[in-house]
């Protein structure tokens, strides 16, 4: 077993096993989620995440494969702690954060990046796998700068 939580320590979490994917994302939600160049995150089974303290909220937006993300943050300090998307290939898992993991944070290595047409120039990550998209991109709309939010 693994824990974490946020950045407060209102919100903790464990969880079970070894993480299905590892994965860097380089989309453009994971860039504004972490307002950084990339998001990194381990995607468990949902039952293998056990929240054991804490509020959390939910945002959930469409993407342009018109799947639904729905990020899970602390209510006091913002922090997103996991996320959900519901495609035929991520659906029954949840993808934590894994900044959030207590150290050390990163014990296991990359398997994949996706959305590596949105790749900063500067970022250079030794993984085995990469993909342009992912593989269950199938765009329904176009490429946005912002999000739409799921119930739009």
């Amino acid at each position: 077993t693994h824990e974490g939580g946020c950045a407060c320590g209102a919100v903790r979490y464990r969880t079970t096993g070894y993480p299905d994917i590892h994965a860097v994302c380089h989309c453009r939600y994971c860039q504004l989620r972490t307002g950084s160049a990339f998001g990194v995150g381990a995607y468990f089974s949902e039952t293998d995440l056990e929240i054991l303290s804490g509020t959390l909220t939910q945002h959930s937006y469409q993407t342009q494969s018109g799947n639904t993300v729905s990020t899970s943050f602390c209510v006091t300090c913002g922090t997103t702690t996991h996320w959900q998307i519901d495609s035929d290939f991520l659906r029954g898992k949840t993808a934590i954060a894994v900044g959030t993991f207590d150290p050390p944070s990163f014990w296991f290595d990359i398997d994949r990046e996706i959305f590596t047409r949105t790749k900063a120039d500067f970022v250079h990550i030794d993984a085995d796998n990469k993909f342009e998209t992912s593989g269950t991109y199938k765009p329904v709309k176009e490429d946005e700068v912002r999000q739409t939010p799921a119930s739009e």
